[in-house]
């Protein structure tokens, strides 16, 4: 595990650059043609203006021109960042755009010296994310939350800490995750004995557990697996994500709220909230 705060570095020099745990929103555009006129034209209906400035990923079950598509985006004020990976992974690489896995595929492994890599830094305060109406159920025992998709960013790592994926490892962290700071696990589940304050943040591409009071962002599954869960002892997070969906805390179902609770997701519902104790 590496950790680099404010309260921890040795000195005060700042460093050239530094990786943070930081959600991004993306929105992800799906696309069964090739035919650049069709597309322009559900774009036109789609968006009202051409100043939306929204970073998408183009997720395409056809062959596409992707240099042309790209293009025809950018005009309608969109931003393409990257592709879901496929056919067009050749021109993206030449386009210098990002390459997504699939859903439901994990990245390898990442651990180093056979103990799992984890990045634990500051966050930035300016960190924001929206996402669409959300709907719930009112049952007494769970809820189902239906949110937009977002993509998440990875731990970057060195090409040394590369393994098989048989080494899972699981991460156990005793400390209080305070407001500002972040904890990012790839390789195992996370799991939290203590809080996590409201301005904090837990990610994890495995299942994450917490058995204090859980604010802040919590993430599971961040690399897109559709198995991965969360506990909570106490829950009140300001966003909870699971495989990319996600929800925010004016959107969560009022019942689940300051109680024992697993977060899951489910194909074709959504985010499912349960009440453990009512399980």
């Amino acid at each position: 595990m590496t950790v680099s705060n404010n309260d921890l570095q040795a000195s005060n020099a700042a460093p050239a650059l530094a990786f943070y745990g930081k959600m991004l929103t993306f929105s992800r555009l799906q696309f069964s043609t090739s035919d650049l006129s069709i597309i322009e034209a559900e774009l036109a209906k789609t968006l009202s203006n051409k100043s939306s400035n929204i970073p998408v990923l183009i997720d395409s079950e056809v062959e596409q021109d992707l240099a042309a598509l790209v293009e025809l985006l950018w005009s309608w004020g969109l931003q393409p960042i990257g592709i879901v990976t496929g056919t067009m992974d050749e021109q993206a690489r030449a386009q210098r755009l990002a390459i997504f896995p699939s859903d439901g595929k994990r990245i390898e492994r990442i651990l180093p010296s056979k103990k799992a890599a984890t990045q634990f830094s500051e966050t930035p305060k300016d960190d924001t994310l929206k996402n669409n109406d959300v709907t719930s159920s009112e049952s007494t025992e769970s809820a189902t939350v239906n949110a937009s998709a977002t993509e998440t960013a990875t731990p970057a790592v060195t090409p040394e800490t590369l393994v098989s994926a048989e080494h899972i490892t699981s991460l156990i962290y005793d400390q209080m995750l305070r407001s500002g700071q972040s904890i990012n696990h790839v390789g195992g589940d996370l799991i939290l004995t203590s809080s996590v304050n409201s301005g904090a943040e837990a990610i994890t591409d495995n299942s994450l557990h917490i058995y204090g009071r859980a604010q802040g962002r919590l993430v599971a599954g961040a690399t897109g697996d559709k198995d991965a869960r969360i506990f909570c002892q106490v829950f009140n997070p300001s966003l909870v994500s699971v495989a990319g969906t996600y929800c925010l805390r004016d959107n969560l179902p009022e019942h689940v709220i300051d109680k024992s609770v697993q977060v899951k997701f489910v194909e074709g519902e959504g985010l499912v909230f349960t009440v453990m104790d009512d399980a």
